[in-house]
């Protein structure tokens, strides 16, 4: 696997043509969630979203399906507020003609989760389409596969998609107290000595191979009339198409 992001599957770099053929080829769309978060000296603030983005990519790469840009929504905020506004998200991806969205995160809290699981309720509560969220491990977690907090899986999961963005030195070589208390604020794994690219791409490789695999199950757990793309064209007219 290369580290290198198809735009071929990235909403905001489709053009109408594609974004049509991709949804009548699988209808499935992945939003990705995360945050503006601390996440040591070395690696760059926007990690969860960053790194559920660019798993998702290779996931539609892979399975199909197309990416939404990152969100970054988490559940500090006041969720009367957000859960809303996700709900009208998802409804305007269903409109778009999705039958499966899959909310994924990069944040690995359950909070963020069930904000995204109820914010997704109303949207399936008429059968046409399903969807659920979870977190960018919660499928493939095993050895190879897992997270923490900027500390071995993090740290190479950015090593592999963002290498320019990862600056070890910061970490120096004193002893790093590894259960996310300050100065440092990390959590698991040494990354000066556990952190790899090829740690970062196995990762990828096994947890966008799960998420491809639970959007195809989950469109076919559907009723056959509602696994179709649900709509003709992209374009305007009648029955027109402008924004999600």
């Amino acid at each position: 696997m290369d580290n290198s992001l198809s735009p071929d599957v990235q909403m905001q770099l489709m053009r109408p043509a594609q974004l049509e053929a991709a949804g009548k080829e699988l209808p499935a769309v992945y939003v990705p969630f995360g945050l503006i978060e601390w996440h040591g000296r070395h690696l760059p603030l926007g990690n969860d979203a960053l790194k559920a983005h660019a798993f998702l990519v290779k996931t539609a790469e892979q399975f199909g399906g197309v990416v939404y840009p990152p969100v970054f929504f988490h559940d500090g905020f006041d969720r009367t507020h957000l859960e809303p506004v996700l709900t009208d998200l998802f409804t305007r991806l269903k409109n778009t003609g999705y039958r499966v969205i899959m909310g994924v995160s990069g944040h690995n809290v359950q909070g963020q989760i069930d904000m995204v699981e109820e914010a997704l309720k109303p949207v399936m509560a008429d059968g046409t389409c399903t969807g659920r969220g979870l977190w960018e491990v919660t499928l493939s977690h095993c050895d190879e596969s897992a997270t923490d907090h900027a500390a071995k899986w993090e740290t190479s999961n950015m090593m592999f998609f963002y290498p320019d963005r990862v600056d070890m030195a910061t970490l120096g070589t004193d002893e790093i107290v590894l259960d996310m208390s300050p100065p440092h604020g990390i959590g698991g794994l040494d990354p000066r000595e556990h952190a790899s690219a090829a740690v970062g791409e196995l990762n990828c490789e096994l947890a966008s191979a799960a998420l491809g695999a639970e959007a195809r199950r989950l469109l076919e757990s559907l009723p056959a009339e509602c696994q179709a793309f649900g709509r003709d064209r992209i374009e305007p007219g009648q029955d027109g198409w402008w924004m999600v």
